[in-house]
């Protein structure tokens, strides 16, 4: 004998509830857009319409004394850029305070999140002993460095007499230390934010491998090495890419510290992009100038995107 068991009613919403995986959803595009709506105007205004006002006056004689774009240059900004001693030399200082701080940034905020990640207590005291400076502002950042490289009265004079260290007129007088010095503030000052985005990476990665590396006899450098090094690879390739970014736009702490000196020792590129805008009041060349640094950035970033995805690929094959 079989029996039924008694059909029970579904609510009335119950279908509508439960709709098929292949039903069409209400698109919600207009109220989207509405949020959306105050970055995009911001964003537009103030990040892409100066962007391409500047390529066009790239390519004009314009000027802060004359309105409007000026008489047509065509590519002559880009050749006077091209021939000017200074501009290859703002760049290589660039490049040379970007060597000087992408690595100690990115290997030393490493050893400070997995060396972070690893205590067993205060570690909200490491968090915000090493993300603290980060949120201070780059005037405050540059007076405290400017004091504590200040010859025989700052904090750097005792322990680099101690050490038999030659201070000399102090090492922002100094030709040959002036662009160190910044990059130890700049350094000092933005190793907190590559520390936060290592911390996170490292709070992604499960205990249960550590602890399988531990059982199969690795030591803690080999599970450094083995296990935390290859997992935060993306990480490592983002905190890379950011870092150069930020090293080759470099102004504040130049202007505020040496304001490019001694002599042009310290001159970067926004610096001289800043020269020759404001007391040259040539902004068409100052444009050029900036199209080209754009550019010079923008390939750097391709290339180490493309060395990221390709060590990536390799890791997955093998």
């Amino acid at each position: 004998m079989t029996t039924t068991s008694p059909t029970v009613p579904r609510p009335a919403g119950a279908q509508a509830a439960r709709r098929p995986s292949g039903g069409k959803t209400r698109r919600r595009t207009p109220q989207a857009w509405l949020f959306l709506a105050p970055f995009v105007i911001f964003y537009l205004a103030f990040m892409v319409g100066p962007m391409i006002w500047m390529f066009v006056a790239s390519f004009f004689h314009t000027s802060t004394v004359e309105s409007g774009l000026g008489q047509f240059a065509g590519v002559e900004n880009y050749a006077e850029m091209f021939a000017r001693e200074d501009f290859w030399s703002a760049l290589w200082h660039t490049l040379q305070f970007t060597l000087y701080t992408v690595p100690p940034l990115v290997i030393i905020a490493f050893v400070m999140a997995v060396l972070t990640n690893r205590a067993v207590r205060g570690q909200w005291f490491f968090r915000l002993a090493f993300f603290l400076p980060f949120i201070l502002p780059s005037a405050t950042i540059s007076l405290i460095w400017v004091f504590i490289f200040t010859p025989k009265t700052g904090l750097w004079s005792l322990p680099a007499t101690r050490l038999g260290l030659d201070v000399g007129n102090g090492i922002l007088s100094d030709p040959r230390t002036a662009m160190i010095g910044i990059a130890i503030a700049t350094i000092w000052w933005t190793i907190g934010f590559n520390f936060v985005l290592y911390l996170a990476g490292l709070q992604e990665i499960p205990r249960e491998l550590y602890e399988a590396a531990a059982v199969d006899g690795a030591t803690p450098l080999q599970q450094i090495w083995k296990v935390t090094v290859p997992l935060l690879n993306r990480t490592t390739g983002l905190v890379i890419l950011l870092q150069i970014i930020a090293s080759l736009k470099i102004f504040d702490q130049v202007y505020l510290m040496t304001n490019g000196g001694p002599g042009v020792s310290t001159q970067v590129a926004l610096g001289l992009i800043t020269v020759t805008a404001f007391t040259d009041n040539r902004i068409g060349a100052a444009s050029a100038a900036s199209v080209l640094l754009f550019l010079i950035i923008l390939v750097i970033a391709i290339i180490q995107q493309i060395v990221t995805w390709a060590s990536t690929k390799r890791e997955e094959v093998s």
